[in-house]
């Protein structure tokens, strides 16, 4: 994606927290000379080599994974807070314009074996189910249940490339204050520019 320098973080342990923290993504591939996006849960794990791979799974009934091919990239979007910002919080006059953080994620794809797909249903159910009042795992799950596995195709993707925008009011520094301060006061996304501004500080 297009990035002005100015709007690059290439931190790449701040971008791994930042995919593992907004992990419902998009997938998106060619599908008859077409872009076809899927909206899902995508996990980044890294191997012991230190490779980053995001894994995931889809319907068996979603054409999509027909297309997967090793020698094709595929496309990953992630989606952070973003927000309005009205110039007229600025100290002179201005366009106003829009704050948010954004991750492309590109890779090759692997379909995997159903014990892959298992053992990954696993990590993604046990990570949020973590915090759940009542906890389920899927070790407590009947056959019939788990039979619902071959309804569905799980991937693996090597990542070869991440592109990360923080859109963060950069070049206006002196107008942080007044930015953030309006911010907080608006919803939650307008809230959560405003706690990565001042991180940025």
């Amino acid at each position: 994606m297009y990035t002005p320098n100015h709007y690059k973080n290439e931190d790449i342990s701040q971008v791994r927290d930042f995919i593992k923290n907004n992990g419902f993504g998009i997938l998106i591939n060619q599908v008859l000379g077409k872009p076809w996006a899927t909206h899902i849960p995508m996990e980044l794990v890294t191997d012991t080599h230190g490779t980053d791979f995001l894994v995931s799974h889809i319907s068996k009934a979603n054409p999509q994974w027909r297309h997967f091919t090793d020698t094709d990239t595929v496309l990953c979007i992630f989606n952070g807070p973003h927000s309005y910002v009205s110039s007229s919080w600025y100290a002179d006059e201005e366009v106003p314009t829009w704050n948010y953080i954004a991750v492309h994620v590109y890779g090759r794809i692997r379909i995997l074996s159903e014990e892959e797909v298992l053992a990954s249903m696993h990590t993604l159910v046990d990570k949020y189910e973590k915090d759940s009042k009542h906890s389920i795992s899927l070790h407590d799950m009947s056959d019939k249940t788990m039979a619902q596995i071959r309804g569905v195709v799980g991937f693996k993707i090597r990542i070869t490339d991440i592109q990360a925008t923080y859109k963060l009011s950069q070049g206006r520094e002196h107008d942080h204050a007044k930015i953030i301060s309006e911010l907080k006061e608006r919803d939650a996304g307008a809230k959560a520019i405003a706690q990565n501004m001042e991180k940025k500080k």
